[in-house]
């Protein structure tokens, strides 16, 4: 079975939820036109990731305009029971595309935002949601964390789809709850744009004998509006390079890394070679040892049907 997939490496219309969601259904439509079956969004694309942003907060105090900073930030964050949503499944059906997009999410009847990943089919609509389990440094200072139902696979007509949200993906126990769904398409959106990120892409491809989407914005200082130039002071204008990439299930390199501008990766994927991968390698099956190591995780939820 082949399927092409697109990677998105762009800015969002930063602090914009509408704009953002203009601009996603411009490339979906674009390159749903060019055959894409899938197309994934980088990590928090709506609204955008809040690099630099302190949102006033330090060890034992917090201001009034951190606190205004998050409203607003709140304010464009996406509710999964809004009419946002069903523009975003309207989208993939009428485009007939998977898509993954990394959102800042907000719960209708709480203040708290989780760092999120959605998974829209063409067919069935929102199929679920991962939020991501552990914030990295301050990003806990907005986003909340998730248990262990947010471990999520979905069973679709491209294959298993599954992943985790940036570093996330160096938590050795979090990535064996993947692999031992059977993930294919290992999706992971990110913020990180090191080089060292590349590396960990490669590992995952042939630790989980799964194909890797490495998905990361590319973002400058000046594309933030005028009102939050004075919030980047410190920051360089080059805020985050990219550095996408699609690697095989035998860890080599399909299309990328992309650096240093926005653009879209695009490569057709032969699911064939997942199982050609495992002659010698499989985390989950030969290379298990099961008759030594017990794992278990808690209320991960089994893989969803489409």
């Amino acid at each position: 079975m082949r399927i092409k997939v697109g990677v998105i490496q762009d800015s969002p219309v930063f602090f914009d939820k509408e704009k953002t969601i203009e601009k996603i259904e411009t490339i979906t439509r674009e390159y749903a036109g060019e055959g894409c079956n899938l197309l994934v969004f980088p990590e928090s694309f709506i609204p955008g990731y809040p690099r630099a942003f302190t949102f006033g907060a330090t060890i034992g105090n917090r201001t009034d305009e951190g606190r205004k900073l998050y409203m607003e930030y709140h304010k464009n964050s996406l509710d999964l029971e809004s009419i946002d949503m069903k523009k975003l499944e309207r989208l993939a059906k009428t485009t007939g595309t998977y898509l993954v997009i990394g959102v800042t999410e907000k719960e209708k009847h709480h203040g708290s935002l989780y760092c999120s990943m959605l998974y829209i089919s063409p067919a069935r609509g929102l199929l679920g949601v991962h939020r991501k389990i552990k914030p990295t440094g301050t990003e806990r200072v907005v986003w909340s964390e998730a248990s262990g139902e947010s471990l999520v696979t979905f069973q679709t007509k491209l294959g298993k789809l599954g992943g985790l949200l940036c570093w996330e993906n160096y938590m050795p126990l979090a990535r064996m709850a993947m692999y031992r769904k059977g993930v294919e398409i290992y999706i992971a959106p990110t913020a990180d744009a090191r080089d060292e990120w590349i590396t960990t892409m490669k590992h995952i491809a042939l630790e989980g004998r799964c194909f890797v989407l490495g998905c990361n914005q590319y973002v400058t200082k000046s594309m933030y509006p005028e009102k939050f130039q004075a919030l980047l002071a410190q920051a360089t204008e080059d805020l985050c390079r990219g550095g996408s990439i699609i690697v095989s299930p035998l860890g080599k390199v399909v299309a990328g890394p992309l650096f240093d501008r926005p653009g879209v990766l695009m490569a057709e994927l032969d699911l064939d070679e997942i199982s050609q991968s495992k002659l010698d390698f499989d985390v989950i099956g030969h290379y298990s040892r099961s008759d030594i190591f017990d794992f278990s995780v808690k209320n991960q939820p089994e893989i969803k049907l489409e």
